[in-house]
């Protein structure tokens, strides 16, 4: 068993031309490696994507086309982060996207992916599992946990952010391993996290929205939560009848 005091974690976040990695480009990446003691290393830089950057996505990290002209290019940058990252397990919210965005750029660019089969945590989903923040957003969990804010909305103030965040959320655990197995199955989660029903409880939601949530492409707690309401309400509600929510969907 690996303690996780004895752990070096990466903590990752990138900020991109928008919110699809299969098409988006990276503006700008940071990396934190560190442990529950301090952090060892900080990297940041922009990142030139040769491409406008949409006023939508402009609104939210404000990052201008004029900040990240002459930065360096994403297959400049890639091999760095190689490094910083090696076998480390990595930290991240919504860490998904960041790995997913990252290995479609090495690939565009015909370069090694950063990354080597790495074990990943997800805040959010850790933070579903704790379930006493209002919201799951990385400002809502660091004013909940009472964390000073780190500036604006770019990538190294978010992973400092974060790396506090994750050090809360993971206080009841004592092994990488412990945190691996819960967050291998599905987490049940009390409200809805978007659309026109954002926030309220799965029970409240109507039958007819939750039938047609359950077949969109969501993640796996999403999915598993609303489809745990509808054999619910199908079987009556008992605990036998909703043991497995994935029953005749």
């Amino acid at each position: 068993m690996t303690q996780i005091k004895e752990v070096e974690f990466v903590c990752l976040d990138v900020e991109a031309t928008g919110l699809n990695p299969e098409v988006d480009r990276v503006i700008e990446v940071a990396v934190a490696s560190f442990t529950f003691e301090t952090i060892l290393e900080e990297f940041e830089t922009l990142i030139d994507p040769g491409q406008q950057i949409p006023q939508e996505s402009i609104a939210i990290h404000h990052i201008t086309q004029d900040m990240v002209q002459g930065k360096p290019t994403i297959a400049e940058i890639l091999p760095k982060l190689k490094v910083l990252i090696g076998s480390r397990v990595i930290v991240g919210h919504c860490i998904k996207f960041d790995i997913d965005i990252l290995t479609n750029e090495a690939k565009r660019v015909k370069k090694e992916s950063p990354f080597k089969n790495n074990l990943a945590f997800d805040t959010l989903r850790l933070a579903r599992l704790y379930g006493e923040s209002p919201s799951n957003s990385l400002e809502v969990l660091r004013n909940h946990f009472n964390i000073q804010p780190e500036g604006a909305h770019r990538a190294m103030s978010d992973v400092i952010v974060n790396i506090q965040v994750f050090k809360r959320l993971v206080q009841k655990f004592r092994t990488v391993e412990d945190i691996q197995e819960v967050l291998s199955k599905p987490i049940a989660m009390k409200n809805m996290p978007l659309g026109k029903h954002k926030g309220r409880p799965f029970k409240e939601i109507p039958f007819e929205y939750l039938q047609w949530a359950a077949h969109q492409q969501f993640d796996q707690d999403l999915l598993f939560s609303i489809r745990s309401e509808l054999q619910r309400r199908k079987k009556g509600g008992s605990f036998a009848q909703v043991t497995n929510p994935f029953h005749q969907l």
